[in-house]
């Protein structure tokens, strides 16, 4: 079978664009760490798409740079290309490809929507309440009656984050998680997520709320379930001294504004923590 003329030079162009794209792809950390179940679950589907993009990228300006360079005519030629009437062939191959492509993408990310909100056993689950409002984060765990500024978890169990806006829609991200949620005033959304790597990560609003939306940021720090329950027991220990201190102040002095001052004071439930 005879060799089309354009098949060398395609050749040649498809290798230099598909390796510059690969190189780009792989010599460049595009990707932070992954530091829960579901984020390795995310990246390959990520990946996924971006080697098919890249690959049709490769296909699409090979030909499209051959053809400008092969079929160019002379500036002087002012007269209209010959009528074509295209290639249904060709135009069969490139609806149906994509189609399965699309295909493809949408049911692998069903799947891995579903595994990744899939509830675990309920020991093996914390619920924890989140409330975001311009431009703050405060996480309270209903379970242990504490509040806390920062989310802090125990590496190797689910978490149930249970979401609210005071005020406008708030996006709660954790860039090393690979999910996120928007956080909606008047509902109540869910995030599921299984920690399971030890560190300290930021939580950033990943939704326009307002001017100060660039530095609505908090901590989560994922912990040694020996370490979490400590700090756990502190925490409670800390909130029970609040209690204490209450109750004992507004019993010397029910009448004196100062004994009531104190009395609302001593009444919270947070950590000691900046929100």
């Amino acid at each position: 079978m005879p060799r089309s003329r354009h098949t060398v030079p395609l050749l040649i162009l498809i290798i230099v664009i598909g390796a510059a794209s690969a190189a780009t792809a792989l010599l460049i950390d595009w990707l932070p760490d992954q530091a829960s179940e579901q984020a390795s679950r995310v990246d390959t589907l990520l990946w996924f798409v971006v080697w098919v993009s890249l690959a049709l990228f490769t296909v699409v300006m090979a030909v499209l740079l051959y053809s400008i360079w092969r079929f160019r005519v002379p500036e002087e030629d002012d007269e209209d290309g010959p009528p074509t009437h295209g290639n249904t062939q060709l135009e069969i191959i490139w609806t149906i490809v994509p189609a399965v492509l699309l295909a493809v993408v949408a049911v692998w990310a069903y799947i891995v929507l579903a595994d990744n909100e899939a509830l675990a056993a309920k020991e093996d689950r914390i619920t924890i309440d989140v409330t975001a409002e311009q431009f703050a984060w405060s996480f309270s765990y209903p379970d242990d009656n504490i509040a806390s500024g920062d989310l802090r978890v125990p590496v190797g169990k689910q978490l149930e984050l249970k979401m609210r806006a005071k005020d406008v829609i708030h996006d709660f991200y954790v860039t090393e998680w690979k999910v996120k949620q928007d956080v909606v005033p008047g509902i109540t959304t869910k995030l599921i997520v299984d920690p399971d790597k030890v560190g300290t990560y930021q939580i950033i609003c990943a939704e326009l709320c307002g001017v100060g939306h660039g530095i609505m940021r908090a901590r989560v720090i994922v912990m040694e379930q020996d370490d979490y329950e400590s700090w756990l027991a502190d925490a409670k220990r800390e909130v029970a001294q609040q209690a204490a201190a209450a109750n004992a102040g507004s019993g010397s002095d029910s009448g004196s504004g100062d004994a009531a001052g104190s009395g609302d004071e001593g009444g919270t439930t947070t950590t000691g923590e900046t929100p």
